[in-house]
């Protein structure tokens, strides 16, 4: 697996999250504006109040897409890894994680691998390790391959 593919994916995953989010409020918040009073104005209420309430939750899902987007646009993925840290990939006999981002079990290539968060309690029990190093996690060990 090519590291900068796997960066392109997850940079492209979180730029249509931010992308979806910000359609979905858009119609959210022309179908609230849109909606004709009927002679139920107590039901009309109703239904204002909950896409009111939708478009603050979908506002709240957007903030973080974008500051995980923000937050990952800031990793310097061209260091060369020795250890594990943000922005490593990391082989394990366990599988592949990729220290960048909250973003979950995606395919690269023919490759299967958990992009985490470094504020993940995996990524931060792997924090600092390097190739050879083991660790218990959850009552399952890992031992570190291969770290890049």
């Amino acid at each position: 697996m090519q590291k900068q593919e796997l960066i392109k994916v997850c940079h492209d995953y979180f730029k249509n999250k931010i992308n979806s989010l910000t359609l979905i409020i858009s119609e959210v918040t022309e179908s609230s504006n849109s909606e004709s009073k009927s002679s139920a104005g107590d039901k009309h209420e109703t239904a204002k109040a909950m896409m009111q309430l939708e478009r603050e939750k979908l506002g709240t899902q957007l903030k973080e897409a974008e500051e995980q987007l923000s937050e990952f646009e800031r990793i310097n993925f061209n260091k060369l890894f020795q250890k594990v840290e943000q922005g490593s990939v990391v082989e394990t006999d366990k599988g592949s994680f990729f220290i960048g981002g909250s973003i979950g079990k995606i395919k690269v290539g023919d490759e299967l691998l958990f992009v985490i968060s470094g504020k993940s309690p995996l990524a931060r029990a792997l924090e600092g390790k390097t190739v050879k190093d083991v660790i218990d996690f959850n009552g399952i060990t890992y031992k570190i391959k291969k770290i890049s």
